[in-house]
């Protein structure tokens, strides 16, 4: 077997095991194994059986040995699967001699196995199987991060994922947990008569969200292409085609940083409905919000790790209050931020609290500089701030009692943005207003600004219902659920490769 790499020599030792097997005419990647049962099955069925009980019951079961303990003509080892773990019983009287020794010449931490016996309870009354045969279903060739500590850098239960999986339950819970939580939302959107619907990754004109796009060349066409940054305008256009209730759950992807909320390619819900506005999708998102954390913990209570270091409960239920993003600033700075502030006073409030500014930004990018520093970075429970400037939301309807705001709100809890919400721009003319503005934006050198796109005004211009929308991260709403950073909630974030020489 050939390796781009050093074996070390514990992998070494593992490998010869690998080729003694073979030799001896046994096959040490089977097409198939048996299995009747997974462990959580077992357990579940006999989880009321006294000490040393034999039930003659016969189960197959298969996975990962986790724990080898050899003492002379018996063996104890602990098998886990996906669902749990179970002890198995190896004794020459049952298993046979030639069988146990197989065992103890091949068998290493990590291996995957088959095995199949009678379910017992041994003396302490711990659950078992006692096997009367086994086989070898998969070769590890490297041994397993120590069971006590596991993979203690962070790193490296990103960059192999399948050792956190293995080694770490907490990991794999954290996958069912998103799973759990998407499902739910999905249910409830389905239950009040949304349609989920799927939109081009692939994209001629990027759009729907300030952000710097993957740029990519089709070779059938010779153009450029851009993976989308968010499905938004292709959503509106079903809002004109006359599909009322819309929703997608789906890949954006962001040419920018990563950080301890952010990954360049990530999952978002985003969400719009006709005759709705900024106000009905708040509602919608908070009941979305609390149900999620009741689907995976049975209430809306979560735990948090504080800054130092003691878990803290949160009430998801609790909260949500909805206050003006200008009104946030002005608490913060104890004095009155509004609209109309002088910019000068905004750029010199800035300066004062060591913001740094862009020279060519207006008041509207100055106020949102404030309020993400100020505002979003100390709040804890869910909160809507809401009407922000309207020149920072190009997509976004202007507010029906300021048009300098607009009517737009942010969702932050725990220090950042869980999800946005608009009332819908749809006249084609003010839109068409808006593209030109960030087109002198993208002019100026703003790379993240939005691009004319005639295709969507020409949409709007065949009339678009006034409508809410949303947009929510599924990873940061597992951030708020788990209190882990982003790269604990997406399976296998964005790393550096390594490369072996």
């Amino acid at each position: 077997m050939d390796h781009n790499y050093e074996l070390d020599e514990q992998a070494q030792i593992r490998l010869d095991k690998l080729i003694k097997f073979r030799s001896a005419g046994l096959e040490p990647y089977p097409h198939n194994a048996p299995r009747t049962h997974h462990i959580s099955q077992v357990r579940s069925t006999h989880n009321e059986l006294e000490p040393d009980k034999q039930t003659g019951d016969i189960v197959s079961i298969a996975g990962r040995v986790m724990l080898n303990r050899i003492a002379g003509k018996l063996i104890f080892a602990t098998i886990r699967d996906g669902s749990d773990d179970i002890q198995i019983m190896l004794t020459a009287d049952v298993t046979g001699e030639d069988a146990l020794e197989s065992w103890k010449d091949f068998i290493d931490l990590g291996d995957q196995i088959s095995a199949t016996g009678e379910v017992v309870t041994t003396k302490r009354g711990e659950l078992t199987v006692r096997v009367s045969k086994w086989m070898l279903t998969a070769k590890c060739l490297h041994p397993l991060p120590d069971k006590h500590k596991g993979l203690a850098d962070p790193e490296a239960r990103v960059r192999q994922r399948y050792l956190d999986l293995i080694v770490r339950p907490e990991s794999k819970k954290l996958v069912k947990l998103r799973s759990d939580a998407v499902a739910s939302i999905r249910e409830q959107l389905r239950k009040k008569d949304f349609t989920e619907v799927e939109t081009p990754m692939l994209q001629v004109m990027h759009g729907g969200a300030n952000a710097r796009p993957f740029v990519t060349h089709i070779n059938a066409y010779d153009m450029k292409m851009f993976m989308r940054i968010a499905p938004e305008l292709y959503l509106k256009r079903l809002l004109v085609g006359g599909m009322e209730k819309i929703f997608e759950i789906n890949r954006n992807f962001r040419n920018e940083g990563a950080d301890s909320s952010h990954n360049p390619e990530f999952t978002m819900l985003e969400m719009y409905e006709a005759f709705g506005d900024y106000r009905t999708m708040a509602d919608l998102t908070k009941e979305l919000v609390i149900n999620a954390a009741k689907a995976v913990y049975g209430s809306a209570v979560v735990s948090h790790e504080n800054e130092n270091g003691v878990i803290v409960e949160y009430d998801l239920a609790k909260g949500w209050e909805s206050i003006p993003v200008l009104t946030a600033i002005s608490n913060a700075v104890g004095e009155e931020v509004s609209i109309n502030s002088d910019i000068e006073k905004l750029k010199n409030l800035a300066n004062k609290l060591q913001i740094a500014l862009k020279p060519d930004w207006d008041s509207g990018q100055i106020i949102l500089e404030l309020y993400e520093h100020l505002v979003e970075a100390k709040t804890v429970l869910p909160t809507f701030y809401t009407d922000f400037p309207q020149s920072v939301s190009p997509l976004t309807k202007a507010h029906r009692e300021n048009k300098l705001l607009a009517e737009k709100w942010d969702l932050v809890t725990f220090g950042f943005e869980l999800a946005t919400g608009y009332s819908e721009l749809n006249d084609p003319h003010d839109q068409r207003d808006r593209f030109k503005a960030q087109q002198a934006l993208e002019a100026a050198g703003d790379d993240e600004a939005m691009r004319m796109d005639e295709d969507f005004i020409r949409a709007l211009e065949y009339g678009m219902p006034p409508a809410g929308g949303q947009g929510m991260g599924i990873e940061r709403l597992l951030m708020a659920l788990t209190g882990k950073g982003i790269r604990e909630t997406i399976l296998f974030p964005l790393v550096k490769p390594i490369l072996y020489e």
